[in-house]
């Protein structure tokens, strides 16, 4: 199975330049627990200058903007609310998914995920829209209404919401606590509405009092905290990795996460390859 969707932009975030942009640069900084002295050694400034910025008697250039931020580890559309803050044009595109120019991009992942058959492996945005996805996605969501997979399935509503997989999760307590503090982390980094208000739906979904918890009948030294579901009644045991592009200068790029999904025990293996075979 492999999805496209391009929909809208996949963080919320507004641009709060009626602050201006010392006051925003102050929030990340104190966001990422860095003082003025520390901020100015990284970006080879003063602490007298970095004051100055914060508190709007200096107006910062361009190249000084970028900097900051690139020390804050600002997100790249964040990056260009502070440029729009300062008096400056946007630096970073948001090229839409499926435009032409991002052809290269979506075959690369497209092969990434295809590849790595039958383990299953998805692509999503900042809003965690599912994108692309392989078979092995595809055979984890068998039975899953139709409502919750169009027109563009969200990768947490399947997995929270009671007609999605979470009946099917043995450690469902678990890995819903996992997924949400996830997204708690992202929420306070990107300050996105869109998000915010998905995790206020999700976080809202009941539990059923006998929600699968705890250990798997015959212990295994699992390395990561496991994703074990039931597919076709067999338990699987997944560890997953999430993987992002190293200095994206597009923040439709910037916001793609790329998850896959690695069989935690022998019996995952041979089942999945049994298969696919």
């Amino acid at each position: 199975m492999t999805t496209v969707a391009s929909g809208p932009p996949a963080s919320g975030s507004a641009a709060v330049t009626d602050k201006g942009v010392g006051p925003m640069l102050r929030a990340w900084r104190e966001r990422r627990r860095i003082s003025q002295l520390e901020l100015a050694l990284r970006a080879d400034s003063s602490a007298r200058h970095i004051s100055f910025v914060e508190t709007g008697r200096s107006r910062p250039s361009e190249e000084m903007v970028l900097r900051l931020a690139e020390h804050l580890e600002v997100p790249v559309r964040e990056r260009n609310s502070l440029l729009l803050a300062a008096g400056y044009a946007p630096r970073f595109p948001e090229t839409p998914l499926d435009d032409p120019a991002l052809d290269a991009l979506r075959d690369g992942m497209e092969h990434l995920i295809v590849g790595y058959e039958p383990y299953p492996a998805l692509v999503v945005d900042a809003g965690y829209t599912v994108v692309a996805a392989n078979r092995g996605i595809a055979m984890l969501l068998e039975g899953v209404p139709e409502e919750l997979m169009a027109p563009a399935p969200n990768a947490m509503r399947l997995t929270l919401h009671p007609d999605g997989l979470a009946p099917r999760i043995r450690n469902l307590r678990e890995w819903r606590g996992h997924l949400l503090a996830q997204m708690e982390r992202e929420i306070a980094l990107q300050r996105s509405e869109r998000l915010r208000a998905l995790y206020e739906e999700v976080s809202a979904y009941p539990v059923p009092e006998d929600a699968h918890d705890g250990e798997p009948a015959e212990p295994v030294p699992y390395f990561a905290l496991p994703l074990r579901i039931e597919h076709d009644g067999r338990i699987l045991s997944f560890v997953s990795s999430i993987s992002t592009f190293n200095t994206p200068m597009d923040v439709t790029v910037a916001e793609l996460a790329i998850e896959t999904f690695l069989p935690a025990d022998p019996a995952t293996t041979k089942y999945l390859h049994s298969l696919a075979g």
